[in-house]
C-alpha cells in the first residue's frame, strides 16, 4: 500500500487531497516538523530533502508535492488535464511551486518567525507573495479552473496554499482576491476537501514554537 508522509503545512495537503479525491488507498504516516522527525535517517530515506510530503509507492519514492501530484495522476488517469494542454499544467504546477508556495513562506517567515525584524526582507516577500496571488487571481477571473474546464491536479496543488493565503496576505490582501477565494471555496464545498482537511485529526501534532521546533524547521539556526 502507497505510505503518505504528511504533516498539515500547505504542501501536504495538496496530495492528501488528491488522495481523497482518487480513493487510492494510502497509510497516512505523521511526520512531527516541529520535533524534528523530518531530520531521521529513516525519512531521509524517503526524501533527503527533509520535507514533507513525501510517498513510497511500494518501493517508487516520490517526494515535492507537485511531483506527487504529476506522479499520481498519471499512475491513476485521474484529475490530469487534457494531453494538448500539458504544457499549460506543467507551467501552472512550476508557477505555484517555484512562486506561489516559496515567496509566501518567506513571507510568513520573515514578518513572524526571523529574529530580527528586517524591512528589506519583509517589504520583498510581501511584495512578491502578493504579485504571485494577483496573477493566479488574474487567471481565474475568466475560468472556473485554471487548466482546462474541469477540475484537476493543478487546482489541488493552489488549494493547498489558498488553505493559508488568508494568513499569508493579511485581510485586505485576501479581500483583494475575489477570484482565488471563489475557487478556494468550491473547492472546499467537495466533500473530498472535507475528508483531507481532517487528516489533522489523525495525529496530535506538536504545535508550540518552542526552540526545538525552531531549530528543526530552520536548520541555519542550529549550525
Amino acid at each position: 500500500m502507497l505510505k503518505f508522509y504528511y504533516h498539515t503545512a500547505p504542501n501536504p495537503m495538496k496530495v492528501a487531497l488528491f488522495l481523497e479525491e482518487s480513493g487510492l488507498p494510502y497509510e497516512a504516516v505523521p511526520v512531527d516538523t516541529r520535533k524534528g522527525e523530518q531530520h531521521t535517517p529513516e525519512f531521509l530515506a524517503i526524501n533527503p530533502n527533509a520535507k514533507t510530503p513525501a510517498i513510497d509507492d511500494d518501493g517508487v519514492k516520490v517526494f515535492d508535492s507537485n511531483a506527487i501530484l504529476l506522479y499520481l495522476a498519471e499512475k491513476t488517469g485521474k484529475f490530469l488535464p487534457p494531453a494538448a494542454l500539458r504544457g499549460e499544467t506543467l507551467s501552472w504546477l512550476m508557477f505555484i511551486a517555484s512562486g506561489i508556495g516559496p515567496y509566501s513562506g518567506q513571507s510568513v517567515h520573515f514578518a513572524n518567525h526571523a529574529p530580527e525584524k528586517l524591512a528589506y526582507a519583509i517589504k520583498r516577500y510581501d511584495f512578491e507573495a502578493k504579485r504571485h496571488w494577483d496573477i493566479l487571481n488574474d487567471r481565474l477571473a475568466t475560468r472556473e479552473w485554471l487548466v482546462g474546464d474541469s477540475y484537476s491536479i493543478v487546482d489541488m496543488a493552489a488549494w493547498g496554499w489558498e488553505r493559508a493565503a488568508a494568513y499569508v496576505l493579511g485581510a485586505e490582501g485576501w479581500a483583494a482576491v475575489p477570484h482565488v477565494q471563489r475557487h478556494f471555496a468550491a473547492i472546499n464545498a467537495r466533500p473530498a476537501a472535507a475528508r483531507a482537511t481532517a487528516i489533522k485529526d489523525r495525529h496530535a501534532f506538536k504545535t508550540e514554537m518552542d526552540d526545538e521546533a525552531r531549530r528543526a524547521m530552520f536548520r541555519h539556526m542550529a549550525a
